[in-house]
């Protein structure tokens, strides 16, 4: 099962963190840290796989991949695949999220919360993983969009009220 997906900048801020166990705020903070302090201190020419046992508890491991300026995280227990995880990771950027906002950034993370999320939750929902076509994330996402467009295109004052209101 998947524990844990965080997105941190190379400063240790995190961008994304959506934990599939009940945490509190406190605890995933110091898990955030911990995990930035052990990713940071990692040379780039050793393997993107680490044992978290110290970190998230027993039967725990954290595959990570460092694109520009952000590190993206899976932790994960013994149950799920290292390098099933490590091609999650490669669906969810290079092939969901570059399709979304075309050369993905810091940025895109920053101000697409919502969408992120949305993705992620086609992806994976309660640590397991749902779908890895990027083409049917891509278009449920696009639905999802539409019916968010249309939500937000319907007024809730009636006509009746808004003229009333403008007097």
């Amino acid at each position: 099962m998947i524990k844990a997906v965080m997105v941190m900048n190379t400063q240790g801020k995190p961008r994304l963190a959506k934990f599939f166990d009940f945490l509190p705020v406190e605890k995933q903070q110091e898990l955030i840290r911990r995990v930035f302090g052990v990713l940071c201190s990692r040379p780039e020419n050793v393997s993107n796989f680490i044992e978290a046992e110290s970190i998230f508890g027993p039967d725990s491991r954290l595959v990570y991949n460092h694109f520009a300026t952000l590190y993206f995280v899976v932790v994960f227990d013994s149950s799920e695949n290292e390098l099933a995880m490590l091609d999650l990771i490669q669906l969810l950027v290079q092939q969901t999220l570059e399709r979304c906002f075309k050369n993905v950034c810091e940025l895109d993370i920053v101000f697409n919360y919502s969408k992120i999320h949305t993705i992620l939750d086609e992806i994976i929902l309660g640590g397991q993983v749902l779908e890895t076509r990027s083409t049917e994330i891509m278009r449920a996402v696009e639905e999802i969009s539409k019916l968010e467009a249309a939500t937000n295109a319907i007024s809730f004052i009636p006509k009746s009220a808004s003229s009333w209101l403008s007097r």
